[in-house]
């Protein structure tokens, strides 16, 4: 559970990036009510405080887009996003309700490979990154949380970067804009996050 004062400094300090594994929920089609960040009001909805988690982070590579909102990532509703996904997958698991957050912040990009042939170029932008995920980690009021980052990347860079004292475990699962439906991609992941 993360009390009023721990959400509202992470709203207010990391919301651009930021944000939390809860949903509305669907109304019938996939993609529907996605963005509906309503549910991440705690004077709107009283049982949020007591969903969310500390202990679980998930981690992304980058943003794909900025939110014209705090707290919209990972809540994006133009038709092109992905983010349903994630809802689909974590639904009535032990993950739903962990932080979320991306590892590189302030840049977007829709292509990975270009910020890693970035980052590759420019360590300095890593380690500050890095950094600013420990001081995430540390508003979260989080010691050792599961980890878990969508893709490859964002797993390499944090198996290289993040110091293995700052989380108990660390898992790669498929990143979800992977073309597969929402219900395939919660087989593999929940497959990845078992083993």
């Amino acid at each position: 559970m993360v009390d009023r004062e721990t959400f509202d400094r992470i709203k207010r300090q990391h919301g651009a990036y930021a944000s939390w594994a809860v949903w509305a929920e669907s109304s019938g089609k996939p993609k529907s009510n996605i963005g509906d960040l309503s549910v991440l009001d705690p004077d709107r909805n009283s049982t949020l405080l007591q969903k969310l988690r500390n202990d679980v982070v998930l981690v992304a590579l980058n943003l794909s887009r900025f939110s014209p909102v705090p707290l919209g990532n990972f809540h994006d509703r133009s038709p092109q996003a992905q983010d349903y996904k994630i809802r689909y997958a974590f639904a009535d698991t032990p993950y739903y309700g962990g932080y979320m957050t991306d590892l590189i912040k302030d840049t977007v990009t829709l292509r990975a490979q270009d910020l890693m042939r970035q980052l590759s170029r420019n360590g300095s932008v890593v380690k500050e990154n890095i950094g600013r995920l420990i001081e995430e980690l540390d508003d979260l009021n989080c010691i050792s949380p599961t980890i878990i980052a969508f893709g490859r990347d964002a797993h390499v860079l944090a198996v290289r970067h993040l110091p293995p004292s700052r989380y108990s475990r660390l898992v790669r699962v498929r990143h979800y804009s992977d073309y597969m439906s929402q219900e395939r991609y919660r087989e593999r992941v929940l497959a990845e996050l078992a083993s």
